[in-house]
């Protein structure tokens, strides 16, 4: 009995476990070759680092195991911090600049999911569109300027450290467990599977596809609020170049951890071994003097060869 369990749970997470063993491997061969990889400092500075990164690569789990994409986040991000930052440090009324934040996020996931489950525009092309908007209105709202002096409290509770952790860093990890449920144990979850998997089958056994499709996207808005938020404690400050390329980094991560681009297949503990290994590689490269020009060539090979094992899987799978 214990065995077929085993080799249930085996079989079932197969791509994300694999991805675990080449992340543990791959940690103590940096440890062997370099003595600051392993150190406590450097590991706590990885996991702030990849914060942002990872409560994005959640929304866009969600996105992707439902068929689609979401190339607009690292905008969002530069929007919804743009509004509410300058709101703060105008006003320093720290409440209605976090409200501000999640309601901009959120809107742009319902105008996402609005167009690509209820218009059915491509998800690709909807995505870039809101993306492009969302660049050009962060500009023109601040003119291209920075902007700094937030409410002490948003530095005081954002950086409040539990046994030497910052609370972000938990609120990340609490995140993945909150999503990981809902997305393995509720309606939201299994249709989210089911649509990703089949739309015209899931449309015919009574799944309302346009209106869950739209909660994927609302999802995703309701993370990059909360990345943006998490961005803000950490830097103190918003500029309009932020969030450029974090689209990528999320989806990287996502990949990487066993999420298949054509839908229906993926989970959270999955994209976490992602987030990980993308984010500590990226930190390796930097601790042995790889130049900085040749490392987004190595990040886009483990890219690719993270999608090849992924495809070479499935088929065999069949």
């Amino acid at each position: 009995m214990k065995n077929e369990k085993i080799n249930r749970f085996v079989k079932t997470y197969r791509s994300e476990l694999s991805m675990l063993f080449v992340f543990i491997v791959f940690y103590i061969v940096m440890s062997f070759a370099s003595p600051s990889f392993n150190t406590k400092s450097n590991v706590l500075n990885v996991l702030s680092q990849m914060s942002v990164v990872a409560i994005l690569a959640i929304g866009q789990t969600f996105v992707i195991v439902s068929g689609g994409i979401d190339l607009s986040v690292g905008m969002v991000v530069g929007l919804s911090g743009m509004l509410g930052g300058m709101f703060m440090a105008r006003t320093k009324n720290l409440l209605i600049g976090i409200l501000i934040i999640l309601l901009v996020a959120v809107a742009v996931g319902f105008i996402n999911g609005f167009l690509t489950g209820y218009l059915k525009i491509a998800a690709f092309i909807a995505t870039l569109g809101t993306q492009v908007i969302c660049n050009s209105l962060t500009y023109v709202c601040s003119d291209g300027n920075s902007f700094a002096g937030f409410p002490g409290m948003l530095d005081k509770v954002g950086n409040y450290k539990i046994m030497g952790i910052r609370f972000y860093v938990i609120l990340m990890v609490l995140l993945y467990v909150l999503m990981t449920w809902i997305m393995s144990s509720t309606k939201i979850g299994r249709f989210t599977y089911a649509i990703g998997s089949n739309k015209e089958a899931s449309r015919l056994s009574g799944i309302n596809v346009k209106m869950y499709t739209m909660f994927c996207y609302m999802i995703s808005g309701l993370m990059c609020g909360l990345a943006t938020l998490v961005n803000m404690v950490r830097l103190m400050a918003v500029d309009p170049t932020t969030g450029s390329g974090l689209e990528m980094d999320a989806i990287a991560a996502a990949v990487i951890g066993g999420v298949s681009m054509a839908g229906g297949k993926g989970t959270l503990p999955g994209t976490f071994v992602g987030v990980l290994l993308y984010c500590f590689l990226r930190n390796a490269l930097n601790l042995l003097g790889i130049n900085p020009f040749w490392q987004g060539t190595v990040t886009g090979v483990v890219i690719i060869v993270a999608v090849l094992a992924e495809s070479i899987a499935s088929k065999r799978n069949k």
